[in-house]
């Protein structure tokens, strides 16, 4: 069971780091965040277009390390349509998941993400799986300066 969960943990890296979804800038959002992992190097701008407390789209643009990047992709995918409630929930099951602050993470309702459970078993790499998560905290707070993990 470990040994399937880790390889489609790193087939998933693998497949949203070679084709990210949602790279692209996009001209009409409505919140924009840069990130910035200084361990790593993983650069990133969050781009969210947010309407009546639901986020209608995101996407992002920027580098870094295949974790960072398959995180942002993976991120962008599943908060479209959320609320910001929901997307504030998810933020704090996917830390609490990634930095092992808690054992009891239903992993069926962060869906996807789960994949990135393992990450926290490398505590050099967590900062790269939740730097785009941080900068969509700070995003969902309307807070405009950049976020940096140091």
């Amino acid at each position: 069971m470990f040994d399937d969960l880790r390889d489609l943990y790193q087939e998933v890296i693998f497949d949203h780091n070679r084709n990210p979804r949602n790279f692209r800038v996009m001209d009409d959002a409505n919140r924009q965040v840069e990130g910035f992992n200084p361990l790593c190097g993983d650069r990133l701008t969050l781009f969210l277009k947010i309407e009546d407390g639901v986020i209608n789209d995101a996407s992002f643009q920027g580098q870094g390390c295949a974790i960072s990047t398959a995180s942002v992709s993976l991120m962008t995918e599943i908060i479209k349509g959320k609320t910001e409630a929901e997307a504030e929930t998810l933020f704090t099951q996917f830390h609490e998941m990634t930095t092992g602050k808690s054992e009891d993470i239903q992993l069926e309702a962060i869906g996807k993400l789960a994949v990135l459970a393992g990450v926290r078993e490398y505590p050099a790499r967590v900062k790269c799986a939740t730097l785009a998560w941080h900068t969509l905290d700070a995003a969902l707070k309307n807070q405009a300066q950049s976020i940096s993990t140091e």
